[in-house]
């Protein structure tokens, strides 16, 4: 199965991890986690990874381990399927 693409934009140190919505394909997501040693992609993935319903191993970062433009591969799920998930 191919793994399906997701482009984020994420601000960590939020109050609380959420998803802010959608803006010009790009999802925007609030980590209440520093991003300090991995802290926040690690709690960015946990929280993706719930917030889809897959396991955490389903979910890598491709592109920007270190930036808050980051690119997650997404194994199992459709584009559509992933949209879905994350809009209710």
């Amino acid at each position: 199965m191919t793994d399906n693409w997701l482009r984020l934009k994420v601000t960590s140190n939020a109050s609380r991890s959420e998803i802010s919505g959608f803006a010009d394909g790009v999802l925007q997501v609030r980590i209440a986690a520093p991003p300090v040693k991995g802290k926040a992609n690690k709690e960015l993935t946990a929280f993706l990874s719930q917030a889809l319903g897959v396991s955490k191993s389903s979910l890598s970062i491709v592109k920007g381990q270190a930036s808050r433009n980051k690119v997650i591969a997404i194994e199992g799920l459709s584009q559509e399927e992933i949209i879905k998930r994350l809009s209710t």
